[in-house]
């Protein structure tokens, strides 16, 4: 029996990774508490066992009368009183026991001898079967907490187990099961035994029965990684996603930007015909995906996110973090979203306070929320064609913004933008004027922006 102790305990060292001495430690401990509970058995005793041969031998520690005392006395000033939870009153601790590691500095002083049951075999060797299927599943479990606790945020793919009214289990592989709380699921989404889904992992803690891998689809980190997963430029770092709003079930909004020049952003998440952005669609059970450039300039990226609603203009406290967004009256409902969803995404995705107006009722306010004549220092002097100056930040040097018909002025008398339609502080979209009696070759109004045409696909794409 002791040869086969022997061999399972290396077999056990070189599959599962379990240490052979913290095996063979185990082991003596289990099997001095089986002999603890032998009638007749001594009081002190310790298990010592050969880790070579396997052979054990049980000695009774014959402890002086004065070293029993004195770490008898060591042990009830570290004992502390307990509270009953029942009664609430103090409870006095138990009988205290000899610590042995205390014992074992006055080993030379300690006698013992052989006290090793004759019939002891059978009970070691069930004793060390159950020691050894215990060591091996908590050898398993930290392992897998192990493995699974620098994992978080990571993309999974696992297979549907079960589902409840409080969770779904997923396995991620063999032996490996995560859960899928309702909180982290998406209102709406059935999930079917068998059925293959993704998600990423949102906690790993360490618990009794094992580690609890928590995993969800509502985290806007999925929109990432499945990003991560269909865009190789965004994989390589060729472009980034810098920000996510999400609805869960409902509509999403990402910003991305490319650190490769001659790389469009918009057109690498979309793909050709849409064929990336939808198959992120495709996971995410039809959640609409609007796909927005990313800009330094606040005005502009408030008003390329309250997409696919057309932005007149844009006027931006920078003190206050709020964008004030001015829209043709048709749009305003679409800016604003159902139940206001539009807008709430666009104000998560910026960090600002989006505060949606439409022309009618901008134009009715009694308080003017343009700076009229008055000079501002750093910024822009240009005058709108609705008579208010332009809310950007002036260039270095210059006496407007970087908008190329503002800095035109510099050429011109006066700080009055002429009757042709100009690019406002949204971001580069065209204002909607009526067409001016200037000469032909003044642009006209809604003149189409060329630099994106892979933002509106993605719209069209997204809706």
């Amino acid at each position: 029996m002791s040869k086969e102790i022997v061999d399972a305990v290396h077999v056990l060292e070189q599959e599962k990774g379990i240490s052979a001495d913290r095996l063979m430690e185990a082991l003596e401990d289990a099997l001095l508490s089986a002999y603890k509970k032998q009638p007749g058995a001594a009081k002190y005793a310790r298990v010592q066992m050969d880790h070579a041969t396997g052979d054990f031998i049980v000695y009774e520690l014959l402890i002086p009368e004065e070293i029993e005392e004195q770490v008898l006395m060591e042990v009830d000033e570290e004992a502390v009183p307990e509270v009953d939870p029942e009664t609430g009153e103090l409870r006095e601790p138990d009988e205290p026991e000899l610590d042995m590691e205390k014992v074992a500095q006055f080993k030379d002083q300690i006698e013992e001898r052989d006290v090793t049951p004759e019939n002891f075999g059978r009970i070691a060797a069930q004793t060390a079967k159950q020691v050894i299927l215990q060591r091996i599943r908590e050898a398993e479990r930290d392992m897998m907490f192990d493995e699974y606790q620098d994992r978080v945020g990571e993309l999974i793919t696992g297979i549907v187990q079960q589902t409840d009214s409080r969770y779904t289990l997923v396995q991620l592989r063999e032996r490996v099961e995560a859960l899928l709380p309702r909180s982290e699921q998406v209102g709406g989404e059935r999930y079917d035994h068998g059925q293959r889904i993704k998600a990423v992992i949102s906690d790993v803690s360490s618990e009794s029965k094992g580690p609890s891998i928590v995993v969800s689809r509502r985290a806007p980190d999925l929109i990432r990684k499945l990003f991560e997963l269909e865009v190789p430029e965004v994989a390589d770092g060729l472009v980034e996603i810098q920000n996510v709003a999400r609805e869960p079930g409902y509509r999403s909004k990402i910003a991305v930007v490319s650190h490769q020049s001659g790389v469009d952003p918009v057109g690498a998440c979309v793909g050709p015909r849409g064929s990336r952005v939808r198959m992120v669609v495709s996971e995410l059970r039809g959640e609409k995906i609007d796909i927005i450039p990313f800009n330094e300039e606040p005005a502009r990226f408030v008003a390329k996110a309250l997409s696919p609603a057309r932005v007149r203009e844009v006027l931006v406290d920078d003190d206050g973090q709020q964008a004030t967004v001015i829209v043709p009256d048709d749009q305003l409902s679409l800016a604003i979203g159902k139940e206001g969803l539009n807008a709430r995404l666009a104000a998560r995705l910026t960090g600002w306070r989006v505060d949606i107006r439409s022309e009618t009722e901008f134009a009715e306010e009694d308080h003017d929320l343009g700076v009229g004549d008055e000079e501002v220092a750093g910024k822009c002097a240009a005058i709108l064609t609705n008579g208010k100056r332009c809310p950007n930040a002036s260039l270095t040097g210059s006496r407007y913004c970087g908008l190329p018909a503002h800095q035109e002025l510099e050429n011109v008398e006066g700080d009055q933008l002429g009757g042709a339609s100009d690019e406002s502080a949204d971001g580069g979209e065209p204002a909607e004027e009526p067409v001016s009696d200037e000469p032909a070759e003044e642009p006209t109004a809604e003149q189409p922006v060329a630099a994106e045409p892979a933002a509106a696909e993605a719209q069209e794409e997204s809706a």
